[in-house]
């Protein structure tokens, strides 16, 4: 009669299931994160108008750019490039203004930002500016300006 070895049993079906995790967080890690995260640069035009800058290159979003023509012109040069891959506790401050919302489970997750007054959010199907939603198209330009809300000025 063959003896059975319980030990042996348990050392199997360890090796098994430390095989299987290995191989299920590889794959979910490698989905979360493979199309990368969004790239935003904020910097200034010529005169020193703000302007926010948006990429994510695995979804062929590059250059799409946010004027603020209506605020004040900064007056030293800003050039300052942030990748949003990990997430961060919010709300945090983002040159012109506040990051208020990140979500970066799957990159490049969504991310909203409040400057000067206006809400923008990233997200992978669409841009979304002051609860508008915009479709994504690389080299362009959006001006962003105040509306004035109330009576008009007398004239």
């Amino acid at each position: 009669m063959k003896s059975s070895n319980p030990l042996r049993h348990f050392a199997f079906a360890f090796i098994i299931a430390v095989v299987v995790y290995a191989v299920f967080f590889y794959g979910i890690e490698h989905r979360r994160t493979v199309n990368g995260p969004w790239q935003v640069t904020f910097t200034n035009s010529e005169v020193g108008v703000p302007k926010m800058i948006v990429s994510q290159p695995k979804l062929k979003i590059f250059d799409l750019k946010i004027d603020f023509p209506d605020d004040k012109p900064l007056l030293i040069n800003t050039n300052s490039l942030m990748i949003f891959a990990t997430p961060k506790e919010v709300p945090f401050p983002v040159p012109f203004g506040q990051c208020i919302f990140m979500d970066t489970t799957f990159l490049p997750g969504t991310i909203t930002f409040n400057l000067f007054g206006h809400e923008i959010e990233l997200l992978p199907r669409v841009l979304i500016i002051d609860k508008t939603e915009h479709p994504w198209q690389s080299d362009t330009t959006i001006a962003l300006t105040h509306l004035r809300i109330g009576p008009k000025p007398r004239q």
